[in-house]
């Protein structure tokens, strides 16, 4: 998408405005929106960025209900730094950046409860699968799916519906096993 302002470079900000129930779009690039940093709020000083929506999510420390998770946004004695690039956990809180793909690794169970909180419990990322050439993998994916849902009911006792979701299981799987022997002949 073109921006709307210069009409030259490629729209990297986009803005929804509802006034009265009306709604306006609006696509700028970066450089339009520096540019016009007061009609978009994109000042540097108390603008948006992603960098200061990160560093905003690493400073909630008030938020967490959980005081377990509240711990480990607190100051610890030891600093714990990346042994690749040398960055701390507090560098990463000020600037909202890892220094390296090593940082990922070492902050692990720093970032885990935010992601959780952004991501709405979800930790892991799946990704999409194009309809055309995922047959088997959508499959596969129901079948994970149906199996942490048959281990939920069996740990709630609710065996009935625990045989059902087993049968389902067993169908897919049976379905899957009689595709790919066609495949292979």
């Amino acid at each position: 998408m073109i921006c709307q302002e210069c009409k030259e470079r490629p729209a990297t900000f986009h803005f929804t405005k509802v006034i009265n129930g009306e709604k306006q779009e609006m696509h700028i690039c970066e450089q339009c929106a520096k540019e016009n940093s007061e009609s978009y709020s994109m000042n540097e000083n108390n603008g948006f960025s992603i960098h200061n929506l990160l560093s905003g999510l690493l400073n909630f420390d008030s938020s967490f209900t959980n005081t377990g998770e509240a711990q480990l946004f607190q100051q610890p004695e030891q600093v714990l730094r990346c042994k690749k690039c040398n960055m701390s956990f507090p560098e990463f809180r000020k600037t909202g950046r890892f220094g390296c793909s090593e940082c990922y690794k070492t902050f692990h169970s720093y970032i885990t409860p935010i992601l959780r909180k952004v991501h709405s419990g979800n930790t892991v990322h799946a990704g999409k699968i194009p309809k055309r050439i995922g047959g088997n993998l959508h499959v596969r994916r129901q079948i994970d799916t149906l199996k942490r849902e048959l281990n939920e009911l069996i740990q709630q006792e609710e065996f009935e519906k625990a045989a059902n979701v087993r049968d389902q299981i067993r169908s897919l799987e049976q379905n899957l096993n009689t595709n790919n022997k066609e495949g292979e002949d």
